[in-house]
């Protein structure tokens, strides 16, 4: 890849090591050479695909969890969303992820967009999903570690929520900004 003088920008990576593994993520080391000649390192989080999940039910409302985040120390409001496991497709591991964290199924599941959320140091993807007809009539399957509160929500009162810093997971912050912005008018 060259930038528009035709100087190379990618990157060549010499060595890859991981410098740390657990069940959620990874931790890579690299040795790299950049376009310039200059040898360095570059570490990397490296995670599975995920999924987030704008879940309606039938009368409009959204459907909502909150969760205990360790790494801010408070619990966060936000939308179902979890990892894909190997070999599954996004739009399985979105109706999957719903039904285990929340107890609704989805009647129909459409893709809105696919990001990259944290690319300069992480290669994070996550599959942003909207849900309809969804109602509490599965069974929910929570991690060991999930802790999980399901409510429903006013889809204007989520929107106002960000606004004042009362929502501040950024997948679901995105997922309902990108739908109100690109989908919301067919509400």
């Amino acid at each position: 890849m060259s930038d528009e003088n035709g100087v190379p920008q990618a990157w060549e990576t010499l060595t890859t090591e991981t410098a740390y593994d657990c069940s959620a993520f990874e931790v890579v080391h690299e040795s790299v050479r950049l376009p310039d000649g200059t040898e360095t390192g570059f570490d990397t989080v490296r995670e599975p695909e995920a999924v987030v999940v704008l879940a309606f039910t039938p009368d409009d409302e959204v459907v909502v969890i909150e969760e205990w985040r360790q790494a801010v120390g408070r619990t966060n409001r936000g939308l179902p969303a979890g990892t894909l496991e190997p070999d599954e497709d996004p739009k399985t591991a979105a109706k999957r992820e719903l039904t285990e964290e929340t107890g609704y199924v989805a009647g129909r599941v459409e893709p809105l967009t696919t990001v990259e959320p944290s690319n300069g140091l992480a290669n994070s993807v996550h599959h942003h999903f909207v849900a309809h007809d969804c109602r509490p009539t599965g069974e929910r399957n929570l991690d060991a570690d999930e802790s999980i509160r399901v409510e429903t929500a006013d889809y204007d009162d989520l929107l106002s929520a960000l606004a004042v810093d009362d929502l501040r997971d950024g997948r679901s912050a995105l997922c309902l900004l990108y739908y109100d912005r690109f989908e919301g008018s067919e509400r």
